[in-house]
């Protein structure tokens, strides 16, 4: 068995321990780190109902080792045992109460027993056994892949025995009761591989049935590629690399059952790309896209796996990087004959062939999406809840990609409320006089639904809606889309309206007291017609992504310089009309200049500025005392 590619134990082993381990040739009594002491505890002591996780993890591991040991076979001729037959046995002892699973894989020295099952090996675990203790723990298991140590779900005591593939190297056993301590020493077995020995509880002899097994292995692994027996039967069936068939022998189903497998999610894939070409590279690809993050999450990440394979043989058990970051929530299998074999695992990851793989798999996932978006919006819709963030930052990190995710992106707007848009369907259906893509940046959709921007420009047009940080980042490389200029309604020129001359010159005296009032905090006073409902706004000095990233930074909490904006006043409307005709009385203007100022001030809290509460308070008081005075007199 290898080292177990999810959650494993930990504890830390100087070097020199290790290397002292190895001479002396001596078992070794060895405590576990704390918190995995803690997710043993939890593993060993609570009951879950899907408990048969327990196989699905220990034959995972098994068949990553049959991977390991092909390949070295490969580029090694010096292999212990160079003609066993790759395969994975079951057997049961009723009357020991014990299961055995073992695979003539890779095997482990007695320095990698240590160093595969007791050092942390996932950033999760601490999260994950937090998980455990706060959650309802039934069914968390079966979601989050625990490795080798899913063992004690169903067993006390826990043997491993193991002779690694180097000629030279001794067997040697590991041994845990789940009790936070494992020793780790010589051990007894002649040929190459693992096995390990599951002491079973009392309340788990379910399992010491090989019908039991059996249906378990069909249920979960039943797509492992080398021969797996219960007993003397084989089990999983003899089908060949699911990725290299023909999309039309497959089912539904068959792709459902691969996935789940693949990934360890219960969830059905919401998608998928089964890719089968030979130009411009040989290529048999199987990609997923999952239905949920939560089906993604490895600790602090959120990411899926593709394993990279060369002519059926795994090369690399991660090759996430054949796909862009934005598209890292792809899990699946890709396969190729023009990858030499003798290439090590570490330096398959560069060179003309990856280059063309990472080419042609992009573009098919591409093509997934929009085939889905196409076949079934409601899918898609989902799949735009969970992972648009993603396509957003890659925009946001790499404008040359904007061609490419443009026309996945899907967003709110002002008209449209039942469903999302995309640029296309928006652009479709813009009126013949309307040049731009027009657009309103904020901190939530139901505040932009009410902002005072939406009149004027907004009125009779559909306004796209962006509430997320990462739209703002966005913007800054998607500055237009098939020849239309996306413009923000905060710039405040979208419309041909402006404030009429006689307006102007009615409003006079309040825009001096308005500039007196709130000096530099605004850049310029003036007024306009392109309010309706709305006394005032503010609109951009600043023009365009520059002023959303402004706000997008204040969002994020961080300290940016913030351009003055220009506040625009409502010429017909009743409070601003009432302004100028008590902007005529000089005894009048210290409150005149308050109301100016908490109208500013509302106008920021609309567009998502946070104003000084203290003022604030101070400034409603005085226009509090001041109405009391006038109803009084």
């Amino acid at each position: 068995m290898s080292a177990p590619p999810r959650l494993r134990s930990g504890m830390v082993v100087p070097l020199a321990t290790v290397t002292a381990m190895s001479e002396n040739n001596q078992t070794q009594h060895l405590n576990f780190q704390a918190e995995v002491q803690q997710l043993l505890n939890i593993l060993a002591h609570s009951l879950y109902s899907d408990r048969e996780v327990f196989l699905r993890e220990l034959l995972s591991n098994a068949s990553d080792a049959l991977h390991r040991i092909q390949f070295e076979s490969l580029t090694n001729r010096d292999v212990r045992d160079a003609d066993t037959e790759l395969s994975i046995h079951i057997a049961i002892d009723n009357e020991a109460g014990t299961i055995t699973i073992e695979d003539t894989g890779i095997g482990m020295t007695q320095e990698e027993l240590v160093q595969n099952l007791g050092t942390i090996a996932h950033s999760g675990v601490r999260e994950f056994a937090k998980k455990l203790e706060a959650e309802k723990r039934e069914g968390l298991i079966g979601n989050f892949g625990v490795g080798f140590y899913s063992a004690f779900v169903i067993a006390d005591d826990v043997t491993v025995t193991s002779l690694s593939y180097r000629p030279e190297a001794q067997p040697a056993q590991w041994h845990s009761t789940g009790d936070g301590t494992f020793d780790v020493g010589p051990g007894q077995r002649e040929k190459r591989g693992t096995v390990i020995r599951l002491k079973v509880k009392e309340d788990a002899r379910e399992f010491l049935n090989e019908s039991r097994l059996s249906t378990i292995i069909r249920k979960h692994s039943s797509f492992i590629t080398f021969p797996l027996y219960v007993g003397t039967q084989r089990i999983n069936e003899d089908q060949g690399a699911l990725w290299r068939r023909e999309p039309r022998e497959l089912k539904p189903e068959n792709y459902t059952e691969f996935y789940q497998q693949l990934t360890f999610d219960f969830q059905d894939p919401l998608t998928q790309a089964h890719i089968a070409t030979e130009s411009p590279v040989d290529l048999h690809a199987l990609l997923f896209v999952p239905s949920s993050r939560t089906s993604i999450e490895r600790g602090d990440e959120q990411k899926g796996k593709i394993k990279l394979f060369s002519r059926r043989i795994l090369i690399r058990e991660d090759a996430s990087d054949l796909l862009p970051q934005h598209f890292r929530f792809i899990s699946g299998i890709v396969d190729s004959d023009d990858i030499p074999l003798s290439v090590s695992r570490e330096s398959a990851q560069t060179g003309p062939v990856i280059t063309k793989l990472k080419t042609v798999l992009n573009s098919r996932v591409r093509k997934a999406l929009t085939d889905l978006a196409a076949n079934d919006a409601e899918k898609y819709g989902q799949f735009w809840r969970e992972f648009g963030v993603f396509l957003k930052e890659g925009i946001a990190r790499d404008p040359s990609t904007v061609s490419d995710l443009a026309p996945l992106l899907r967003f709110d707007s002002s008209q449209v409320t039942d469903k999302l848009i995309s640029l296309s369907e928006y652009k479709a259906a813009m009126p013949e006089d309307q040049k731009e893509i027009l657009y309103l940046f904020g901190q939530n959709i139901e505040g932009l639904r009410q902002s005072p921007h939406l009149e004027g420009a907004g009125a009779g047009r559909n306004v796209l809606l962006m509430g997320d940080v990462v739209d703002a980042f966005m913007l800054v490389s998607l500055r237009e889309f098939e020849g239309l200029k996306l413009t923000s309604l905060e710039d405040g020129e979208a419309d041909a309206k402006s404030g009429s001359d006689e307006n102007a010159a009615a409003l006079a005296p309040l825009i001096a007291l308005a500039k007196e009032a709130l000096g530099d905090q605004v850049s310029d006073v003036r007024a306009t017609t392109k309010l309706q409902n709305h006394p005032v706004r503010l609109v951009n000095s600043v023009k365009g992504g520059a002023a959303a990233m402004e706000r997008a930074y204040r969002m994020l909490g961080r300290d940016y310089p913030a351009s003055p904006k220009v506040l625009e006043i409502n010429a017909t409307h009743p409070i601003i009309q009432k302004l100028a005709d008590g902007g005529k009385s000089p005894d009048q203007a210290a409150l005149i200049k308050d109301v100016i100022e908490q109208l500013h001030a509302h106008a920021q809290l609309q567009d998502g500025v946070q104003t000084s509460p203290n003022a604030m308070i101070s400034r409603i008081e005085r226009l509090i005392t001041a109405a009391l005075a006038h109803t009084a007199g």
